[in-house]
């Protein structure tokens, strides 16, 4: 199978993909951190190549509710973003999932087919992932553990130990979880 991994530099999940004999590609704007084929662009100049499923990870920056504070200040950034979202929905792939965080994706093109946490695929940690799906079944779950630390803030406010000591550090708190890789070579490979 030809598996594109769409807005990804780790290769966490074209690696998964790869150990499953698969062909699989990482793309993203960066380079990648970890060696393996890798298409240093825009994805949508490579959506036409023939891909028999895409693993799409759109940034979330723009559309996360967890800025939900900040979206009058970037209206025009949300609407690109947005854009971005549909162009790798409607790919011509027969199979797709589209991950990102709850986000304004489920308002405003559609709601997701699946949300899923990290604990549920041998992480102990909580972060919702939303899922849309295009072609391919609900990802099931595959190792079930505790949901992990929280940390308590004087405000009442409740967020989990990772992403709490990952405050300021966007790319540590955009981790994808390997179990969660492993789970989408094996079930859709």
């Amino acid at each position: 199978m030809r598996v594109l991994v769409a807005c990804e530099y780790s290769g966490t999940v074209r690696d998964a993909f790869t150990a499953k004999g698969h062909y699989a590609m990482s793309c993203d704007i960066l380079p990648t951190e970890s060696e393996g084929p890798h298409y240093e662009g825009d994805v949508i100049d490579i959506l036409n190549d023939g891909w028999d499923l895409m693993i799409a990870h759109p940034p979330c920056t723009h559309l996360a509710v967890s800025g939900a504070q900040w979206f009058h200040l970037k209206e025009k950034e949300q609407a690109e973003a947005l854009d971005f979202v549909r162009k790798l929905l409607d790919a011509p792939i027969e199979k797709i999932c589209l991950e990102n965080p709850v986000s304004v994706i489920s308002t405003r093109i559609r709601k997701p087919d699946q949300i899923i946490q990290p604990y549920e695929y041998g992480h102990e940690a909580s972060k919702k992932t939303c899922l849309w799906l295009k072609g391919l079944p609900k990802l099931q779950s595959t190792k079930l553990v505790g949901k992990g630390e929280f940390i308590t803030y004087a405000s009442g406010k409740r967020l989990p130990a990772w992403y709490a000591k990952s405050w300021g550090d966007g790319k540590a708190r955009s981790i994808f979880w390997p179990g969660i890789a492993e789970a989408m070579a094996e079930q859709w490979g």
